[in-house]
């Protein structure tokens, strides 16, 4: 098993207990449906890795400008609709903000929209700095 799909499974069991779940393909058991994070380290250690991963962050362009994941695109909150993204490929997408708030609130839409699960960055840009991860600027 993976380290990636090991720590998927992990995170996903919060999830099943809520009944976050639906039928998968036949004999596959349950695909989970919703909204997990992911912390700052995971996340660096699967870009470091070379890992399909397209950031999304969902700050206002002013913040953004001041500092970003390296590799991020900016789609702000207030603008962000899961039907107007360009196909992310064999990418998987990972969203970010601040804090992870609004993360958070495009990652659900996201969700529900794609009827899958979304990642998004625990504790936000702020707790990537914190961890001494790089940030462009």
């Amino acid at each position: 098993m993976t380290t990636r799909l090991a720590a998927l499974l992990l995170a996903a069991a919060p999830l099943a207990a809520c009944g976050a779940s639906v039928p998968a393909e036949e004999g596959a058991g349950p695909r989970q449906i919703g909204v997990l994070t992911i912390e700052p380290r995971a996340l660096a250690t699967r870009i470091d890795a070379g890992e399909p991963i397209q950031l999304i962050d969902v700050r206002t362009p002013e913040e953004f400008a001041e500092g970003h994941l390296p590799g991020a695109i900016n789609i702000p909150l207030d603008r962000f609709d899961p039907a107007a993204l360009l196909p992310a490929g064999n990418s998987e997408r990972i969203l970010y903000c601040r804090s992870d708030r609004r993360s958070d609130i495009a990652a659900e839409r996201l969700a529900q929209y794609e009827n899958d699960t979304v990642l998004h960055l625990k504790g936000g840009i702020v707790a990537w700095e914190r961890a001494g991860l790089p940030v462009a600027r």
